[in-house]
């Protein structure tokens, strides 16, 4: 098995490496904070969102607050198993 083995694919975006990082340490984030804090278009979040959401990775909640919709993100269990793992990877990298 190679050094990299261990690194998911589906982290090598920011903007998806971005999500569950924010995610791993909030329970909701609403569409409108995520998009702020990872500085990208609303195209981009919805279609890594959309991807991470296919994955099962993040669970997503559309609601209206009064007649406004409200997009929201939580990181899944397996989410969260999937991201630890690739952190794992990722620190085993830096080791000497």
């Amino acid at each position: 098995m190679g050094i990299i083995d261990g690194l998911n694919k589906d982290f090598e975006s920011r903007v998806r490496l971005g999500m569950l990082s924010i995610l791993m340490v909030n329970d909701w984030v609403d569409f409108n904070e995520m998009k702020q804090l990872l500085k990208v278009t609303d195209g981009n979040l919805a279609s890594h969102s959309s991807a991470l959401e296919k994955k099962e990775y993040l669970e997503v909640k559309k609601e209206f607050i009064g007649k406004k919709p409200r997009t929201s993100y939580k990181a899944t269990a397996l989410g969260k198993q999937v991201f630890k793992k690739h952190l794992e990877a990722l620190e085993k990298l830096m080791r000497p």
